[in-house]
């Protein structure tokens, strides 16, 4: 039942067809062209309700609409149902050009001008929106993310204080600016600010936002030291490969699917092949510049308490997908459960998605893998347990190293996933260590210190 405070303002059928809507409305989309019975012919809420359709959840940002010489504005929020659309919303208002409260709003005011890309994500973070200055160099562009959550377009980086500007607004319902990214297309360093949006009852609605390119950082480090920095080596390493790769995976990836028409079978596999190679190298790059980061001398991590039930859960589900497809069950630890441990919250739920990833890459389908807890005097454990083919006690130790895995022949990872695993697991002041015996399966053990 549609909010009381929300009235409804239009209903599409399924295939986004006008079949009710209020007089305002309805006289808008006539000037447009449209009428009952036909397709929405106002694109703005035309694009958005495709794309609640599409994703089948509910959607709502704040637009404008042209009506003659005037501009108009309302909060909406689109509801896909069995019979099609539901287009909820306030009163029409005349809009009207942010006024420059603080830094913030005054950079996106800017931006709205064309001085950087804009970019509209709704109330759950989804991107309804993606100017031209942010799209990929891809035949699509970035229309591909269009529903997708913003991490997707943009990797967040806290400030200096360890916060996340942009996500202080969402919980503030505010304007914010100062948020650090990188461009996932392209490696570009970004800054982005933007303002909140609420709807007709005062709710967090969504951001509007731009992002302004701000200078890299590496291209300003004086050759000299550059070549003398294995970290400033491995983040260019990173940048100039991650473009083409991404390319090759998403032609392959459309070669794959026959997007274009239908091509001979023996082609789509070889197009689906090539998508998996790049992705492993995508995995390789991205391993091998976070090696050179945590094996730096000033490599160093802020703990705090954190629960390792509720990551251990979330590593799971994470992975869920995944075992589905692999036919494998996770037994994670149930919503009861709890252990406090010190670390790093984020490098905690890194170490058990590759921990429990690998339990179920290498479990044979119909089996489990568990995921379970325990205290240690002054430690807290998460067990990580499988039903693979175990590994020998000779290799125990070497699967630890640098690109060392048991069996190179078989399909996996960079063989970097445990050393990387076990580093930042010593760096909060834990460890990792391996109790597995041949046709046994394997437990691995990450410890930290209590909370």
């Amino acid at each position: 039942m549609a909010d009381t405070h929300s009235p409804v303002l239009a209903r599409l059928d399924p295939q986004g067809c006008l079949v009710e809507g209020d007089a305002r409305l309805l006289d808008l989309n006539a000037a447009a062209g449209g009428a009952l019975g036909k397709p929405l012919s106002l694109p703005e809420l035309s694009t958005l309700a495709s794309l609640a359709l599409r994703l089948r959840v509910p959607i709502a940002r704040t637009i404008d609409l042209a009506d003659g010489d005037i501009d108009l504005r309302m909060a909406v929020r689109l509801v896909p149902d069995e019979q099609g659309v539901r287009i909820e919303g306030g009163r029409w208002q005349a809009a009207m050009p942010p006024a420059p409260t603080d830094t913030a709003t005054v950079a996106w005011g800017l931006g709205a001008a064309g001085s950087a890309g804009s970019w509209t994500v709704d109330g759950a973070l989804r991107l309804t929106r993606i100017g031209a200055d942010l799209t990929a160099p891809e035949p699509d562009g970035a229309a591909h993310l269009l529903g997708a959550p913003v991490t997707q377009l943009f990797r967040l980086e806290p400030d200096t204080d360890g916060g996340l500007p942009m996500l202080a607004g969402v919980a503030a319902v505010a304007a914010f600016s100062g948020q650090r990214a990188v461009l996932r297309a392209t490696g570009q360093a970004m800054l982005l600010s933007g303002r909140s949006l609420t709807d007709a009852v005062g709710r967090f609605a969504g951001i509007e936002g731009v992002a302004e390119p701000v200078p890299d950082a590496a291209d300003q480090v004086p050759e000299a030291d550059a070549a003398a920095s294995p970290l400033a080596i491995a983040e260019r390493l990173e940048r100039a490969l991650r473009v083409p790769l991404r390319r090759i995976i998403a032609n392959a990836d459309s070669i794959g699917e026959q997007s274009d028409g239908p091509i001979r079978s023996e082609y789509a596999a070889y197009a689906r092949d090539i998508a998996t190679a790049g992705r492993h190298l995508i995995g390789l790059v991205e391993d091998l510049a976070q090696v050179q980061t945590i094996d730096s001398p000033d490599f160093q991590l802020v703990v705090e308490p954190v629960d390792l039930a509720e990551l251990g859960r979330r590593a799971a589900g994470l992975l869920s997908v995944r075992a589905e497809a692999g036919q494998v069950r996770i037994d994670a630890p149930t919503p009861g459960d709890r252990v406090d441990a010190q670390g790093d919250y984020r490098r905690v739920l890194q170490i058990l998605v590759n921990l429990i990833g690998n339990a179920v890459r290498y479990s044979p389908p119909g089996a489990s893998v568990w995921v379970r807890l325990e205290r240690d005097g002054p430690n807290a454990c998460v067990i990580v347990a499988d039903q693979g083919k175990g590994i020998a006690v000779e290799d125990q130790a070497r699967i630890f190293e640098k690109f060392e895995r048991v069996d190179p022949a078989e399909p996996g990872g960079s063989g970097l996933g445990l050393y990387i695993a076990r580093r930042l697991a010593r760096a909060m002041g834990g460890d990792i260590v391996v109790d597995s015996a041949p046709g046994q399966g394997a437990r691995f053990t990450l410890t930290l210190r209590a909370a």
